[in-house]
């Protein structure tokens, strides 16, 4: 659909409606009571969410993202599925799944009598997407617009024979500055360390940061806290149907190699993904669905 028949289907007047965005992409732009937020619907990924009463967006977009058909956009929300990671069968697959680049469907959009927007985003497999990973699915992503900002994301199994998935919300936050941030939560937990080969350690105190950091988390079981002394917020993370989750921060040498960030970007983000990887696999058995859900919420110091 164009950006004409989209306003017509499903706009909200005066709380949500269908933009053409940088690269052409179509765009839902959400500005209700409770919060303003930009939702791509290529890759299906909200990229901006700022409440009401904050003068601050919670994610991180970066200046330098990619806008075009087959890339993924740096920042924001992106959706990793049916694989976190690299391709697990080593086929040459693209990293993280193929759903971060590509367009979705806009399924439905409503608001609620509180002052809520929801917003369903989909897709369905295809013979390009059977080539790939050669599975029936339906996949939605319920995208809630409040005071705070919920995602669900859920997997149904269509076909025959079970399947098996890891995923992520691979969310980027806005942070004042890289070195007066804390992640709380996940003392005690035990950690994959990618930066070291892989090795597996003991997580003592809260998460800083000061270098490059590339962690996956396990047996995560409580909320995770951003706290973000520079910007004066902390930033809850509550989540359900995961077990594990990342912390990631490219430090300056990425930060400089990747061209859709700008060299100083690693001061200004850091992610904190909602996930299901490393031996938290979700098996999907035929007729059956898993969902998985992360809340992102400012509270003030």
């Amino acid at each position: 659909m164009n950006i004409e028949q989209l306003n017509a289907n499903y706009s909200i007047a005066g709380q949500l409606e269908f933009i053409a965005g940088k690269g052409g992409l179509p765009m839902i732009q959400v500005n209700s009571s409770k919060a303003k937020a930009l939702i791509s619907v290529y890759a299906g990924q909200v990229l901006s969410f700022k409440p009401s009463d904050e003068s601050e967006d919670i994610l991180f977009l970066s200046e330098q993202a990619y806008y075009q058909r087959g890339k993924a956009i740096k920042g924001g929300a992106p959706i990793c599925w049916p694989w976190f990671g690299p391709d697990p069968l080593g086929q040459g697959r693209p990293g993280h799944g193929f759903v971060r680049n590509r367009p979705w469907n806009v399924v439905a959009t409503e608001a609620s009598a509180k002052g809520d927007i929801k917003v369903t985003l989909g897709l369905v497999d295809t013979p390009e997407t059977q080539s790939i990973w050669p599975y029936s699915f339906v996949l939605h992503q319920e995208i809630l617009i409040s005071d705070s900002l919920n995602l669900s994301l859920i997997t149904r199994n269509t076909g025959n024979e079970k399947f098996s998935i890891t995923q992520a919300f691979h969310t980027y936050f806005k942070i004042g500055h890289v070195a007066q941030v804390k992640v709380l939560g996940l003392e005690g937990c035990s950690y994959i360390d990618k930066v070291d080969n892989s090795a597996q350690k003991q997580q003592a105190d809260g998460v800083t940061i000061n270098s490059e950091v590339d962690r996956i988390y396990l047996d995560v079981d409580k909320p995770l806290t951003i706290e973000d002394s520079a910007l004066n917020r902390h930033i809850q993370i509550t989540s359900q149907g995961s077990k594990t989750a990342v912390v990631w921060n490219p430090w300056e040498k990425i930060s400089k190699e990747m061209a859709d960030l700008e060299d100083a970007d690693y001061q200004r983000l850091l992610c904190v993904e909602t996930t299901n990887a490393a031996n938290d696999v979700v098996e999907v058995a035929p007729g059956s669905e898993c969902k998985l859900t992360a809340n992102y919420r400012v509270i003030r110091n």
